[in-house]
């Protein structure tokens, strides 16, 4: 069965729209249909964390709070899932909401176009975690821009939440909640809007069928990048399927040989979960945006738009992935590293789709990986790079190096690879390493970097790899 009539819970009751504009932007709806005007659009690209709202989820009779930007989201991805907006915050009796109520104790407010956005982080941060240590406040806010500089109170405040009671009428609803969740109807949805189609399919299976009928259309996992076709290009986009109504592509899974990633598992979840096996990628993660991007954006979506500087394609490239790519019919598996053409081209052909990513484990190797941009946080790399390699009596017997950034799509540093492939790790070796990624690569000069700085960042990223596993420990400004 499918609907076009999109169900959502907000105030304590299910809100249907019906048959909407399959590009229209939730913050826009917010504004404009539910005249709730707290929510505010700083960047309209999810850079600037003004639009921030919190989304519950159920999962397992469980109510998951995400913190994400409303002025990339497309309203018709609400289906099914619980809206909170900052004036949903007041309590029935008018009473503030401890986050609220500490913003106004520490001052944490100057213009206040941001704060509401703060607030919202805050919330989602008060939500999901017992102890708010320095790590997690930061984290929590990392995506929102408060342009008085008025860090220091918002981060008091966030400490002063450790000695509230955190049980809000939020906690206190519930199980009211949950119910009305379990009310909305686990449907398709299909929407036609004049020109415009959506589909958010519930199974691979129809996801195929949909495929075979609306073969140029787009597939939106995230959506981080493709919404801003609508936000900044101000261009239509006919036709969206969904990816992530697809609860069967959601999971990860480890097969002792390599991990799986479906392709609508978000990157928040891989973050916490890699970590076991590759800390360095983990790191990097947390660096590729912010929590509010995180919760949304997925690996699939990240190699499908196939930026050169996507923080995630280096990472995959040294550890050897693998794509699955299925159509109606077929299933093909595809190196990472023979996917990419050329710049945002790959060999995802019409009427296929990324399923998974497998990414293999290597026990025995060494994993670095290093993002340079001109913010830490929540900002696009102008040099990405990763390394993993084997050594063994400090003669290096596997390795693989790959860099984002430095050409027209993400790439395998091979000049680089030969030279250090069967070598002791010496100076002299790792010298002639560095002068080997000029055959490798020719990078650009743009709004980020200089080809010339770009050049010098790889070469020093490879040095720098190379005294961390010499030196045994750690070269880390932010560690």
């Amino acid at each position: 069965m499918s609907s076009n009539i999109i169900k959502f819970v907000h105030e304590d009751q299910i809100v249907e729209v019906e048959n909407p504009d399959p590009n229209e932007i939730l913050l826009n709806y917010i504004r404009t249909n539910l005249k709730k005007t707290g929510t505010k659009e700083g960047c309209a690209e999810g850079g600037c964390g003004a639009c921030t709202v919190v989304l519950g989820e159920l999962k397992n009779n469980k109510i998951n709070y995400s913190a994400v930007n409303s002025c990339i989201m497309f309203l018709p991805t609400l289906q099914g899932k619980q809206l909170i907006l900052v004036e949903d915050l007041v309590s029935k009796n008018g009473s503030l909401h401890p986050v609220q109520e500490a913003m106004v104790n520490y001052h944490g407010s100057q213009c206040g176009f941001c704060t509401p956005g703060f607030v919202m982080s805050l919330f989602a941060m008060f939500k999901n975690h017992s102890k708010f240590k320095d790590n997690i406040i930061k984290d929590s806010i990392a995506g929102n821009l408060c342009r008085c500089t008025g860090y220091k109170p918002i981060i008091k405040a966030a400490n002063s939440l450790n000695s509230k009671n955190k049980i809000d009428h939020f906690t206190k609803n519930k199980q009211n909640t949950i119910t009305l969740l379990k009310k909305i109807k686990d449907e398709s949805i299909v929407i036609y809007k004049k020109d415009k189609r959506y589909f958010a399919p519930r199974y691979v299976q129809e996801l195929k069928k949909i495929l075979k009928k609306n073969i140029n259309s787009h597939l939106l996992s995230g959506g981080t990048d493709l919404s801003l076709v609508v936000t900044k290009e101000r261009k239509d986009i006919n036709s969206v399927i969904y990816m992530n109504s697809i609860n069967e592509l959601n999971y990860i899974r480890n097969n002792n040989n390599y991990i799986e990633v479906g392709a609508t598992t978000s990157l928040i979840e891989l973050e916490s979960y890699i970590e076991k096996y590759y800390p360095d990628f983990t790191n990097i993660l947390k660096r590729y945006g912010s929590v509010q991007i995180r919760n949304v954006a997925t690996v699939a979506g990240n190699i499908a738009t196939a930026s050169p500087i996507g923080d995630t394609l280096p990472l995959l490239l040294s550890l050897d992935a693998k794509v699955v790519l299925k159509s109606i019919k077929k299933t093909k598996i595809v190196p990472l590293n023979d996917f990419f053409i050329d710049y945002r081209k790959t060999k995802l052909k019409k009427g296929q789709f990324i399923d998974s990513i497998r990414i293999p484990l290597f026990p025995k190797n060494i994993f670095k990986a290093y993002k340079i941009s001109k913010r830490f946080d929540d900002d696009i790399s102008s040099v990405c790079a990763s390394f993993n390699l084997e050594v063994i009596n400090k003669k290096i017997k596997n390795i693989r190096i790959a860099y984002g950034g430095m050409a027209s799509i993400p790439k395998r540093a091979k000049y680089c690879e030969k030279i250090l492939l069967h070598s002791l790790i010496t100076e002299q070796i790792i010298n002639k390493a560095q002068e080997a990624l000029e055959k490798d690569f020719k990078p650009i000069s743009d709004m980020r970097a200089s080809r010339k700085y770009r050049m010098e960042v790889a070469k020093n990223l490879l040095h720098k790899c190379f005294l961390e596993i010499t030196q045994k420990k750690l070269i880390r400004v932010n560690n």
